[in-house]
């Protein structure tokens, strides 16, 4: 396996033995997270995020600065050379003399692909359009692995914007690597894109569902995301799905005692306040986790860990 100086662009790129030892350096993260390294020290990221971003930004910083290293770049796009008419491309070209590796967000697909063609340093995908987001899917898997102590023969459903949600289509892709069954539910306009649909239902079993309540009592983990007004090109067409689906204790009742819930966040309403509180939460946990993954990362990416 070869991670030095490689770029991730999607989790696709990714066999099963390249994920699994991701997750296993991702483990022994945690203890050195707890004390630091200085094995990037001179080493510098650039988080280029042209779209707003709390957990994925800061938790790249503090691993690369846990790891010894250091950080630049930007949250908004209107504080960069992009306000004056500068071109993606030149973005790119100009920040890779500056960093030895970039974190780039952007709103639309296909720019990570670009910014990979044109970069002489790797580029991390993290989050692009509609269209993947495949460390946030390294970090659920790590999860479900934690927290299940397996990911093979489990039963995992997913919920909410299937269509939009680029940590939906990411971890469906992902989850292809394993044995598992899956279970997608949204309402009609938020199906899964077809061509996703097609492609992992060619590796794993998929049901689609617009009911949760029938087949919770079954599932072993409920990843919940939002729906995103952001991606909807109609704001009417939001207003009508919004709230589809919202997870009480009362909708509980029936679940297994030890599901757990997953959740990319951020979270608007569509898991309640209560359910924090309860052992199926582990969406906290998860954003913990996104620390020793994205360490993981950096530390493969740039040839301190093999």
């Amino acid at each position: 396996m070869e991670f030095q100086n490689r770029s991730i662009i999607s989790i696709r790129d990714f066999t099963r033995e390249e994920i699994n030892h991701v997750l296993n350096v991702s483990q022994t993260m945690e203890a050195v997270a707890d004390v630091g390294t200085n094995v990037l020290k001179g080493k510098i990221l650039a988080t280029l995020f042209f779209e707003p971003s709390t957990r994925t930004r800061l938790s790249f910083e503090a691993a690369m600065q846990k790891l010894g290293g250091s950080t630049i770049g930007f949250n908004d796009a209107d504080t960069s050379s992009t306000k004056k008419g500068e071109t993606f491309v030149d973005t790119i070209r100009t920040v890779e003399n500056y960093a030895d590796v970039i974190a780039l967000r952007h709103n639309l697909e296909g720019a990570a692909v670009v910014a990979k063609e044109y970069s002489k340093v790797p580029i991390i995908n993290s989050g692009t359009g509609a269209q993947e987001h495949p460390t946030q899917a390294l970090i659920d898997l790590y999860t479900i692995q934690k927290e299940k102590h397996q990911i093979d023969n489990l039963k995992i459903a997913i919920i909410g914007d299937l269509r939009y949600g680029r940590t939906v289509h990411s971890l469906a892709r992902a989850l292809t690597n394993y044995n598992v069954e899956l279970f997608l539910i949204s309402p009609e306009a938020l199906r899964i894109q077809e061509n996703i649909l097609k492609e992992i239902k060619t590796k794993i079993s998929v049901t689609e569902k617009q009911n949760l309540e029938e087949i919770l009592p079954k599932i072993d983990v409920l990843y919940v995301t939002r729906i995103q007004r952001e991606r909807f090109p109609d704001p009417a067409e939001y207003a009508k799905l919004k709230g589809t689906y919202r997870i009480d204790k009362k909708m509980l009742k029936t679940a297994k005692k030890d599901m757990i819930i997953l959740h990319p966040l951020p979270r608007v309403d569509e898991i309640a306040p209560e359910i924090d509180q309860t052992p199926h939460a582990r969406y906290f946990q998860q954003v913990k986790n996104g620390l020793h993954v994205r360490m993981a990362i950096l530390s493969l990416i740039l040839g301190t860990t093999k």
